[in-house]
Protein backbone atom coordinates (compact mmCIF):
# COMPACT_ATOMS: atom_id res chain seq x y z
CA UNK A 1 0.00 0.00 0.00
CA UNK A 2 1.17 3.05 -0.93
CA UNK A 3 2.59 4.82 2.16
CA UNK A 4 3.09 8.87 3.18
CA UNK A 5 6.11 9.32 0.58
CA UNK A 6 4.02 7.70 -2.28
CA UNK A 7 0.64 9.53 -1.53
CA UNK A 8 2.60 12.96 -1.23
CA UNK A 9 4.61 12.47 -4.79
CA UNK A 10 0.89 11.60 -6.02
CA UNK A 11 -0.31 14.95 -4.20
CA UNK A 12 2.03 17.52 -5.72
CA UNK A 13 1.41 16.12 -9.25
CA UNK A 14 -1.82 16.36 -8.85
CA UNK A 15 -1.68 19.60 -7.33
CA UNK A 16 0.44 20.89 -10.00
CA UNK A 17 -2.14 19.60 -13.06
CA UNK A 18 -5.03 20.58 -10.94
CA UNK A 19 -4.64 23.29 -8.81
CA UNK A 20 -6.82 26.44 -10.45
CA UNK A 21 -9.17 24.04 -12.62
CA UNK A 22 -13.10 23.77 -13.05
CA UNK A 23 -14.40 20.38 -13.06
CA UNK A 24 -16.82 20.59 -16.04
CA UNK A 25 -17.94 16.80 -15.40
CA UNK A 26 -17.13 13.44 -14.47
CA UNK A 27 -17.65 9.79 -14.91
CA UNK A 28 -18.07 6.55 -12.88
CA UNK A 29 -17.57 3.70 -14.64
CA UNK A 30 -17.28 1.07 -11.69
CA UNK A 31 -19.66 2.07 -9.07
CA UNK A 32 -17.56 0.12 -6.14
CA UNK A 33 -15.04 3.01 -6.37
CA UNK A 34 -17.53 5.28 -4.57
CA UNK A 35 -17.62 2.42 -1.82
CA UNK A 36 -14.90 1.33 1.03
CA UNK A 37 -13.11 -1.95 0.99
CA UNK A 38 -15.44 -3.31 3.67
CA UNK A 39 -18.70 -1.23 2.05
CA UNK A 40 -18.86 -2.22 -1.49
CA UNK A 41 -22.93 -1.80 -1.87
CA UNK A 42 -23.35 1.23 -3.50
CA UNK A 43 -26.82 2.92 -3.89
CA UNK A 44 -27.55 3.42 -7.60
CA UNK A 45 -28.22 6.87 -6.76
CA UNK A 46 -24.61 7.00 -5.51
CA UNK A 47 -23.22 7.55 -9.06
CA UNK A 48 -25.15 10.89 -10.36
CA UNK A 49 -25.01 12.44 -6.96
CA UNK A 50 -21.17 12.26 -6.81
CA UNK A 51 -21.37 13.30 -10.41
CA UNK A 52 -23.85 15.99 -9.07
CA UNK A 53 -22.02 17.32 -6.74
CA UNK A 54 -18.71 17.81 -8.50
CA UNK A 55 -19.42 19.05 -11.53
CA UNK A 56 -19.00 22.86 -11.73
CA UNK A 57 -16.93 22.92 -8.71
CA UNK A 58 -13.58 25.13 -8.69
CA UNK A 59 -10.60 22.58 -7.42
CA UNK A 60 -8.13 25.09 -4.96
CA UNK A 61 -5.73 22.80 -4.67
CA UNK A 62 -4.56 19.22 -3.15
CA UNK A 63 -4.33 18.30 -0.11
CA UNK A 64 -3.14 15.30 2.30
CA UNK A 65 -2.59 13.83 5.56
CA UNK A 66 -1.14 10.50 6.39
CA UNK A 67 -2.03 8.18 3.37
CA UNK A 68 -5.18 10.36 2.42
CA UNK A 69 -5.28 12.54 0.04
CA UNK A 70 -8.23 15.27 -0.79
CA UNK A 71 -9.20 18.09 -3.91
CA UNK A 72 -10.36 21.34 -1.92
CA UNK A 73 -13.22 22.66 -3.97
CA UNK A 74 -14.64 26.28 -3.96
CA UNK A 75 -16.33 28.27 -6.12
CA UNK A 76 -13.39 30.76 -6.85
CA UNK A 77 -9.34 31.70 -6.45
CA UNK A 78 -7.97 29.86 -3.14
CA UNK A 79 -8.36 31.90 -0.60
CA UNK A 80 -8.61 30.20 2.16
CA UNK A 81 -5.20 30.66 4.12
CA UNK A 82 -6.01 34.74 3.75
CA UNK A 83 -6.40 36.82 7.30
CA UNK A 84 -10.11 36.19 8.13
CA UNK A 85 -10.44 39.30 9.28
CA UNK A 86 -9.28 41.20 6.34
CA UNK A 87 -11.10 38.68 4.01
CA UNK A 88 -14.89 37.51 4.73
CA UNK A 89 -13.93 34.92 2.10
CA UNK A 90 -14.83 31.38 3.68
CA UNK A 91 -12.46 28.42 3.90
CA UNK A 92 -13.81 25.50 1.33
CA UNK A 93 -16.36 23.37 2.88
CA UNK A 94 -16.23 20.16 0.64
CA UNK A 95 -13.36 17.91 -0.63
CA UNK A 96 -13.07 15.02 -2.85
CA UNK A 97 -11.32 12.75 -0.84
CA UNK A 98 -9.08 9.97 -2.83
CA UNK A 99 -7.63 7.17 -0.87
CA UNK A 100 -5.42 5.21 -3.19
CA UNK A 101 -5.58 1.48 -1.36
CA UNK A 102 -3.29 -0.97 -2.57
CA UNK A 103 -3.28 -0.31 -6.55
CA UNK A 104 -5.07 2.96 -6.88
CA UNK A 105 -3.33 5.43 -9.21
CA UNK A 106 -4.26 9.23 -10.23
CA UNK A 107 -3.24 10.05 -13.86
CA UNK A 108 -3.27 12.78 -16.12
CA UNK A 109 -4.37 12.90 -19.58
CA UNK A 110 -5.29 14.93 -22.57
CA UNK A 111 -8.87 13.44 -23.63
CA UNK A 112 -9.17 11.28 -26.46
CA UNK A 113 -6.03 9.34 -24.75
CA UNK A 114 -6.69 5.25 -24.61
CA UNK A 115 -8.40 4.99 -21.58
CA UNK A 116 -6.92 2.18 -19.87
CA UNK A 117 -9.22 -1.28 -18.40
CA UNK A 118 -8.61 -0.44 -14.70
CA UNK A 119 -10.21 3.30 -15.05
CA UNK A 120 -12.80 4.01 -12.36
CA UNK A 121 -13.44 7.38 -12.51
CA UNK A 122 -12.24 10.02 -14.80
CA UNK A 123 -12.65 14.12 -13.57
CA UNK A 124 -13.29 16.10 -16.64
CA UNK A 125 -11.08 19.67 -16.23
CA UNK A 126 -10.84 22.45 -17.60
CA UNK A 127 -8.38 25.05 -16.75
CA UNK A 128 -8.23 28.96 -16.82
CA UNK A 129 -7.51 29.11 -20.74
CA UNK A 130 -10.20 26.65 -21.81
CA UNK A 131 -7.50 24.02 -22.03
CA UNK A 132 -9.14 20.41 -21.08
CA UNK A 133 -7.65 17.62 -19.19
CA UNK A 134 -8.64 14.38 -17.33
CA UNK A 135 -8.06 12.72 -13.64
CA UNK A 136 -8.48 9.46 -14.06
CA UNK A 137 -8.72 7.06 -11.22
CA UNK A 138 -7.27 4.02 -12.37
CA UNK A 139 -7.41 0.95 -9.47
CA UNK A 140 -6.63 -2.57 -10.69
CA UNK A 141 -8.14 -4.45 -7.43
CA UNK A 142 -10.55 -1.91 -6.39
CA UNK A 143 -9.32 -1.75 -2.62
CA UNK A 144 -9.06 2.45 -3.26
CA UNK A 145 -12.19 4.51 -3.16
CA UNK A 146 -12.93 8.23 -3.90
CA UNK A 147 -16.01 10.36 -2.93
CA UNK A 148 -17.65 13.93 -1.71
CA UNK A 149 -17.36 14.80 1.63
CA UNK A 150 -17.52 18.37 3.95
CA UNK A 151 -14.28 19.07 5.46
CA UNK A 152 -14.35 19.56 9.49
CA UNK A 153 -11.43 20.40 11.71
CA UNK A 154 -9.03 17.64 12.86
CA UNK A 155 -5.61 18.04 14.72
CA UNK A 156 -5.24 21.53 13.90
CA UNK A 157 -6.77 21.70 10.28
CA UNK A 158 -9.42 20.84 7.63
CA UNK A 159 -9.92 17.14 6.71
CA UNK A 160 -12.34 15.22 5.01
CA UNK A 161 -14.93 14.12 7.69
CA UNK A 162 -13.82 10.32 7.57
CA UNK A 163 -10.15 11.03 8.51
CA UNK A 164 -10.89 13.05 11.02
CA UNK A 165 -9.48 10.75 13.46
CA UNK A 166 -5.85 10.26 11.62
CA UNK A 167 -3.76 11.68 13.53
CA UNK A 168 -0.83 14.42 11.80
CA UNK A 169 1.78 13.16 10.31
CA UNK A 170 5.67 13.90 10.87
CA UNK A 171 6.02 16.29 7.40
CA UNK A 172 3.15 18.77 7.98
CA UNK A 173 2.82 21.76 10.64
CA UNK A 174 0.22 20.48 12.58
CA UNK A 175 2.44 17.42 13.88
CA UNK A 176 3.29 17.63 17.64
CA UNK A 177 6.53 15.61 18.73
CA UNK A 178 5.67 16.52 22.17
CA UNK A 179 2.43 14.94 22.04
CA UNK A 180 3.30 11.59 19.91
CA UNK A 181 6.23 11.15 22.16
CA UNK A 182 3.75 11.19 24.92
CA UNK A 183 0.93 9.02 23.52
CA UNK A 184 3.78 6.78 22.08
CA UNK A 185 5.73 5.98 25.76
CA UNK A 186 1.85 4.97 27.31
CA UNK A 187 1.71 2.16 24.28
CA UNK A 188 2.03 -1.07 25.60
CA UNK A 189 1.72 -3.03 22.36
CA UNK A 190 5.09 -3.43 20.32
CA UNK A 191 7.07 -0.64 19.04
CA UNK A 192 6.07 -1.65 15.28
CA UNK A 193 2.06 -1.85 16.11
CA UNK A 194 2.04 1.30 17.65
CA UNK A 195 4.20 3.07 14.52
CA UNK A 196 1.71 1.57 11.92
CA UNK A 197 -1.49 3.26 14.32
CA UNK A 198 -2.43 5.74 12.25
CA UNK A 199 -4.23 7.55 15.01
CA UNK A 200 -1.22 8.16 17.18
CA UNK A 201 0.47 9.10 14.05
CA UNK A 202 -0.19 8.89 9.98
CA UNK A 203 1.80 8.11 7.13
CA UNK A 204 3.84 5.54 8.65
CA UNK A 205 3.16 2.07 6.92
CA UNK A 206 5.22 -1.48 7.00
CA UNK A 207 8.29 0.36 5.08
CA UNK A 208 9.00 2.55 6.60
CA UNK A 209 8.07 1.40 10.19
CA UNK A 210 10.94 -1.27 9.38
CA UNK A 211 13.39 1.31 7.99
CA UNK A 212 13.03 3.70 11.08
CA UNK A 213 13.50 0.83 13.81
CA UNK A 214 16.53 -0.79 11.48
CA UNK A 215 18.04 3.17 11.64
CA UNK A 216 16.97 4.22 15.29
CA UNK A 217 18.48 0.49 16.44
CA UNK A 218 15.09 -0.50 17.89
CA UNK A 219 14.11 -3.93 17.64
CA UNK A 220 10.48 -4.22 16.02
CA UNK A 221 9.03 -5.66 19.53
CA UNK A 222 10.34 -3.29 22.14
CA UNK A 223 7.83 -2.14 24.23
CA UNK A 224 7.54 1.85 24.35
CA UNK A 225 6.18 2.11 27.46
CA UNK A 226 9.06 0.42 28.90
CA UNK A 227 11.53 2.02 26.52
CA UNK A 228 14.16 4.58 27.14
CA UNK A 229 12.40 8.10 25.69
CA UNK A 230 15.61 9.01 23.94
CA UNK A 231 15.33 5.43 22.13
CA UNK A 232 11.36 6.26 20.85
CA UNK A 233 12.97 10.25 20.05
CA UNK A 234 14.88 8.19 17.77
CA UNK A 235 12.96 5.93 15.95
CA UNK A 236 10.36 9.31 15.56
CA UNK A 237 13.38 11.29 13.83
CA UNK A 238 14.17 8.45 11.99
CA UNK A 239 10.50 7.85 10.18
CA UNK A 240 10.67 11.39 9.25
CA UNK A 241 14.52 11.06 7.96
CA UNK A 242 13.51 7.86 6.27
CA UNK A 243 10.13 9.41 4.77
CA UNK A 244 11.80 12.56 3.56
CA UNK A 245 14.53 10.43 1.97
CA UNK A 246 12.25 8.64 0.44
CA UNK A 247 9.95 11.25 -0.89
CA UNK A 248 13.12 12.54 -2.73
CA UNK A 249 13.23 10.17 -4.94
CA UNK A 250 9.54 9.83 -5.83
CA UNK A 251 9.18 7.30 -2.68
CA UNK A 252 9.14 3.35 -3.35
CA UNK A 253 7.74 1.00 -6.21
CA UNK A 254 8.34 -2.86 -6.29
CA UNK A 255 6.03 -3.23 -9.17
CA UNK A 256 3.96 -0.96 -11.84
CA UNK A 257 0.71 -0.48 -9.54
CA UNK A 258 2.51 2.53 -7.79
CA UNK A 259 3.26 5.46 -10.37
CA UNK A 260 2.50 9.35 -9.99
CA UNK A 261 0.31 10.98 -12.58
CA UNK A 262 2.95 10.98 -15.12
CA UNK A 263 3.34 7.22 -14.96
CA UNK A 264 6.54 7.45 -13.24
CA UNK A 265 8.24 4.95 -10.73
CA UNK A 266 9.80 6.10 -7.17
CA UNK A 267 13.55 4.61 -6.71
CA UNK A 268 13.96 4.72 -2.95
CA UNK A 269 13.53 0.54 -2.98
CA UNK A 270 16.79 0.81 -3.99
CA UNK A 271 17.89 2.77 -0.48
CA UNK A 272 15.79 0.14 1.43
CA UNK A 273 18.24 -1.21 4.61
CA UNK A 274 16.04 -4.26 5.62
CA UNK A 275 12.73 -3.84 4.48
CA UNK A 276 11.84 -6.88 1.77
CA UNK A 277 16.01 -8.25 2.37
CA UNK A 278 15.23 -11.27 4.75
CA UNK A 279 18.03 -13.68 4.64
CA UNK A 280 20.26 -10.99 3.07
CA UNK A 281 23.46 -9.69 4.62
CA UNK A 282 22.90 -6.56 6.92
CA UNK A 283 24.66 -3.71 5.43
CA UNK A 284 26.21 -2.67 8.70
CA UNK A 285 27.14 -6.31 10.50
CA UNK A 286 26.91 -8.52 7.79
CA UNK A 287 24.47 -10.58 10.16
CA UNK A 288 21.67 -12.18 8.20
CA UNK A 289 17.69 -9.85 8.34
CA UNK A 290 15.26 -11.59 9.25
CA UNK A 291 11.80 -11.87 8.66
CA UNK A 292 8.94 -12.07 11.61
CA UNK A 293 5.16 -11.46 12.16
CA UNK A 294 4.46 -8.45 13.78
CA UNK A 295 0.35 -7.89 14.62
CA UNK A 296 -0.31 -9.34 11.54
CA UNK A 297 2.56 -7.96 9.30
CA UNK A 298 5.93 -9.13 8.00
CA UNK A 299 8.14 -7.15 9.70
CA UNK A 300 12.30 -7.25 8.95
CA UNK A 301 15.04 -6.35 11.33
CA UNK A 302 18.58 -6.97 11.86
CA UNK A 303 18.99 -9.34 15.37
CA UNK A 304 22.66 -7.70 15.81
CA UNK A 305 21.96 -4.46 15.05
CA UNK A 306 18.66 -4.36 16.98
CA UNK A 307 18.90 -6.32 19.96
CA UNK A 308 16.40 -7.90 21.82
CA UNK A 309 14.60 -5.76 24.37
CA UNK A 310 15.56 -6.74 28.15
CA UNK A 311 12.76 -5.54 30.63
CA UNK A 312 13.26 -6.82 34.43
Amino acid sequence: MPELPEVESVRRGVDEWTSGTTITGAEVADPRILGTTSQRRIDPSAVSGFVSAVTGAHILRAERRGKFMWLCLGEGADLSTADPVASPVPRPELGILVHLGMSGQLRIHSPGEEIHRHTRAILHLSDDGGQPRELRFVDQRIFGHIGVQPLVHGYGRLVPASAMHIAADPLEPAFDPERVMGDLAKKRTAIKVALLDQTLVSGIGNIYADEALFRAGVHPLAVPGRTRKSRLVAVLESATKVMSDALAVGGTSFDALYVNVNGESGYFDRALLVYGRGGQECVRCGTEIVKITVGGRGTHYCPVCQKPPRYR
